[in-house]
C-alpha cells in the first residue's frame, strides 16, 4: 500500500437475498447526514475488576454466567453444567449464576447492571469479569450484552437444540485439556471475498491489506513464530484454496471480509436460516447448513466482518438517520425499506455462527456484527484506522482470551463516545449563549456512525476461550 489516506464513502457490506448482488451499489455521502438526535452515552466504566492484575488470569478476574429468569434459564444452565464445573476448577472458586429478566432495553439493562450485577454487598474480587450470556436475543437482550460489555468481557451462547450446547461445551473442554496446549505456533489468516464491488474493494484498501502488512512488519517483535497468510479471493479464484486451508486441524485466528446476505426474504423462517450468510466472490453462499458438520476453522477464533454476520436486532441503530434521508436519497430509502428488520420483527442470532460453534470441528468463538456494517468504520475521515481490528488479531495471536481481545475494540467505542459527548456539550453551550455552534456536523456524524457500528460487534462463544496453545500465563 503506497498511500495511507483513502477517500472513504459510506459503503455497506450487504447483499440481496435473491441475486446476492450488493443492496447499495454506491455509497451514501456523509454530507447528506441530517441533524440527528444523537445517542445518549452508555454507562462508562468507573472501575474494573482487579485492574492492576493480568486481565487473562481467571483466578483473579473470575468467570460467570447470566441466564434468563424462569424455567428456560434453568434448562440452559443445566446444559452448560460441564463448562461451569470446568471454569470453577480453573479459577478455584464457585460460579454463582446471575438471573436476569428477558427483553430489557438499554435503560433497564443499565439499571440491572447497577443494582443486581454490581451490588455493593459483593466484593469486587468476587465479581466475574468474564460473563457468558445464555439464549437468543428475544431472551437476554442485545442491549444487556452491550451494556455489560462497557466494562466486562461478555460472550453469548445460543443454539436451536440441546445438542448444540453439549457439543460446544465438549469442544471447549477438549481443546483446553489437549496436548496442543503450549505446543502450537500462532497462525493467522486474512481472507477477503473481493467480488469487484466498491464496498469490498474499499474495505480491502483501508482494512485487510494494511492489516496484513502491519502484521508482517511487527511479526519479528510481537510473535516471531507466527504463520501469517493472506488470501485475496478475486471473483472466486481462490475460494477452494481458502476452504482447504480452514479445514486443516491446526487452530488459527481468521479475519474475513465479505458481504452478508439479506434482505428480500419470502418468509421469516428463511430469514432466520440465511440472513448474514457469507457471500462468496462468485455470489454463491456459505451457510450454517453447509458448515455445521464439515471441518471449518477447528479450535480457532473467527472475526467475521459482514452485515448481520452475528445476528439481527429488533430495530437497527441506523433507523433514525435513514428515516430522515428516505425522502431525499434513493439509496437510503432502499436500505431502510429493504435492508432492515421489519416492524415487530424479533431479534435473533444468525444461523451461521450458531452452526460453526456447535460443530465439533469448528471454532471456539466468533466475533461478528449485529446490524448493518459500514466500511467507514475501518477508516477515520479517509485516514487508515485498521488498528481498531488489528488490535484484536494481535491480542489473540499473543494468547489473550477472546473477551479481553474484543475489548480493545470496545475501548475505542468508549473513547469515541466521550468525544461525541464533548461535541454535543459544545453545541448546547453555544445554544445557551445564543451563538451558532462551530462544531462541524460531518465530524459529529462520523463519530455517531462509528459509535453505532463499534457497539454492534459482539462475541458469540465463551469469552474465556483463546486460540489453543497460546496461553501466556501458565493456566
Amino acid at each position: 500500500m503506497n498511500s495511507r489516506e483513502k477517500p472513504v464513502s459510506l459503503e455497506l457490506l450487504l447483499a440481496r437475498a435473491d441475486d446476492h448482488q450488493p443492496l447499495l451499489p454506491r455509497g451514501i455521502a456523509l454530507e447528506k447526514f441530517p441533524a440527528l438526535p444523537f445517542p445518549t452515552p452508555r454507562q462508562l466504566p468507573d472501575r474494573l475488576w482487579d485492574a492492576s492484575g493480568d486481565p487473562d488470569f481467571l483466578p483473579k478476574q473470575r468467570w460467570g454466567v447470566v441466564a434468563p429468569q424462569g424455567p428456560e434459564g434453568d434448562r440452559l444452565l443445566d446444559l452448560i453444567d460441564p463448562l461451569i464445573r470446568w471454569r470453577e476448577a480453573m479459577q478455584g472458586a464457585p460460579v454463582h449464576p446471575y438471573r436476569a429478566p428477558v427483553g430489557m432495553d438499554d435503560v433497564k439493562a443499565a439499571r440491572w447492571m447497577r443494582t443486581e450485577f454490581r451490588k455493593e454487598a459483593v466484593d469486587e474480587s468476587d465479581r466475574p469479569r468474564y460473563l457468558l450470556l445464555l439464549g437468543d436475543l428475544d431472551g437476554l437482550s442485545l442491549e444487556l450484552q452491550q451494556v455489560l460489555s462497557t466494562n466486562a468481557f461478555v460472550g453469548r451462547l445460543v443454539f436451536p437444540s440441546a445438542d448444540g450446547y453439549e457439543a460446544y461445551c465438549s469442544k471447549v473442554l477438549k481443546w483446553e485439556s489437549s496436548p496442543y496446549q503450549g505446543q502450537v505456533r500462532p497462525r493467522a489468516l486474512l481472507y477477503t471475498s473481493k467480488d469487484g464491488t466498491s464496498a469490498t474493494d474499499l474495505a480491502y484498501d483501508v482494512l485487510m491489506g494494511p492489516s496484513f502488512e502491519t502484521l508482517q512488519a511487527r511479526q519479528p517483535k510481537d510473535f516471531p513464530e507466527a504463520e501469517l497468510q493472506e488470501i485475496i479471493d478475486e471473483k472466486g479464484a481462490s475460494t477452494q484454496q481458502w476452504l482447504s486451508n480452514v479445514s486443516q486441524s491446526e487452530p488459527r485466528v481468521m479475519l474475513t471480509l465479505s458481504h452478508g446476505l439479506g434482505p428480500g426474504w419470502k418468509t421469516r423462517e428463511q430469514q432466520r436460516r440465511l440472513q448474514g450468510a457469507f457471500v462468496l466472490p462468485d455470489k454463491s453462499l456459505l451457510t450454517g447448513e453447509e458448515l455445521v458438520s464439515r471441518p471449518f476453522l477447528p479450535g480457532g477464533i473467527w472475526l467475521f466482518l459482514a452485515c448481520y454476520g452475528a445476528g439481527t436486532p429488533g430495530r437497527s441503530s441506523y433507523a433514525p438517520w435513514l428515516q430522515q434521508l428516505r425522502d431525499v436519497d434513493r439509496d437510503a430509502a432502499r436500505v431502510l425499506e429493504e435492508g432492515m428488520p421489519g416492524e415487530g420483527a424479533l431479534p435473533f442470532v444468525a444461523a451461521l455462527p450458531q452452526a460453526v460453534l456447535s460443530n465439533p470441528s469448528g471454532p471456539l468463538a466468533v466475533i461478528g456484527h449485529m446490524d448493518l456494517a459500514w466500511v467507514s468504520t475501518f477508516s477515520d475521515q479517509g485516514r487508515l484506522a485498521h488498528s481498531r481490528f488489528l488490535g484484536i488479531l494481535r491480542a489473540l495471536l499473543q494468547g489473550r482470551r477472546v473477551g479481553n481481545a474484543l475489548h480493545t475494540l470496545l475501548r475505542i467505542h468508549s473513547e469515541s463516545l466521550v468525544e461525541l459527548t464533548a461535541l454535543l456539550n459544545q453545541d448546547e453551550l453555544a445554544r445557551a449563549m445564543g451563538r451558532t455552534s462551530s462544531v462541524d456536523l460531518k465530524v459529529k456524524a462520523r463519530l455517531w456512525l462509528l459509535c453505532q457500528d463499534l457497539v454492534n460487534y459482539v462475541l458469540l462463544g465463551d469469552p474465556a476461550v483463546r486460540v489453543p496453545g497460546n496461553a501466556i500465563n501458565g493456566e
